[in-house]
């Protein structure tokens, strides 16, 4: 069943007192850490193991090369970016606590050198993380209902357009100039993803900006058996078939997970297992 985020007695999804960014990122970083270090037999979670210590490299150099104020997270409330989303925020701690001064950019380097008297500054925890969400033309309102309450929880600085990608993206960094590199949560088996590297700058005629793609190689069973095993809420469209979520004119639930004998009845995403069949659902 879907899993939710902690609960006050009110209701709401924070806990009272909200809990910081920092207290989510160090209650994050030992289950990621504690998974990644199991001794297991099971070859699924062998795996996952595998893509978490390329996944944890390839953000590590990103934090080092850019820095939270200059990084962004594309986030839709999927499965992937949300696996990514966890993944970012469980490295923070260790970023924040390295020895070595804060990113720079290369004339910042230089000038700092050339002054030669400039001591590193420790590195302080941010209260939040920049991320960009691009409304389908449809949206489920399940999916806007867990991006907020995700947002809240894991306290992202989201910024919401209801535009195509290049004109969301265009503004975003337009009203957002820091902006140097974005994680985005595409695989290998998505759309354009087949020749993707963890590191790809936009294309020309596009909006410029470094591509980060940390889970670029993972398969989809690796991404369900990840959130499974950690407890990771997840958007409840999950739970009724749906693979690949878009917008509620062309996403339906998978026919891969129907139920035989039981019309309009669908297993949960987490029982697929091939990753071909995870787009059966969607009409594009």
């Amino acid at each position: 069943m879907t899993l939710e985020f902690p609960h006050s007695h009110d209701g709401s999804a924070e806990q009272n007192p909200p809990r910081t960014l920092h207290e989510i990122c160090n209650d994050l970083r030992p289950k990621v850490m504690g998974l990644l270090n199991q001794d297991t037999e099971d070859e699924l979670l062998q795996r996952v193991q595998k893509k978490l210590r390329v996944s944890l490299s390839v953000i590590d150099q990103a934090l080092k090369q850019y820095g939270p104020e200059q990084l962004s997270l594309s986030y839709n409330g999927g499965k992937d970016c949300l696996v990514l989303l966890v993944l970012v925020l469980a490295s923070l701690p260790a970023w924040v606590s390295s020895s070595s001064a804060p990113s720079e950019t290369a004339s910042e380097q230089t000038s700092a050198d050339s002054a030669g008297s400039r001591s590193p500054s420790p590195r302080t925890f941010p209260e939040s993380f920049q991320a960009i969400y691009i409304i389908s033309q449809d949206p489920f309102p399940e999916v806007e209902s867990f991006v907020a309450c995700s947002a809240d929880y894991y306290h992202l600085d989201l910024a919401r357009y209801a535009l195509p990608m290049r004109a969301a993206l265009e503004a975003y960094l337009r009203e957002n100039k820091r902006i140097k590199a974005m994680f985005v949560g595409t695989r290998r088996t998505d759309p354009h993803g087949e020749h993707l590297t963890h590191f790809d700058p936009t294309d020309k005629d596009w909006p410029q900006f470094m591509r980060i793609h940390p889970v670029i190689d993972w398969h989809y069973a690796e991404i369900w058996a990840f959130i499974r095993h950690l407890g990771i809420p997840y958007c409840e469209l999950y739970d009724r078939g749906f693979t690949s979520l878009g917008g509620m004119r062309d996403t339906h639930p998978n026919p891969a997970l129907a139920v035989e004998g039981k019309p309009n009845t669908f297993r949960p995403a987490y029982e697929l297992m091939a990753d071909d069949e995870e787009r059966l659902g969607r009409d594009r």
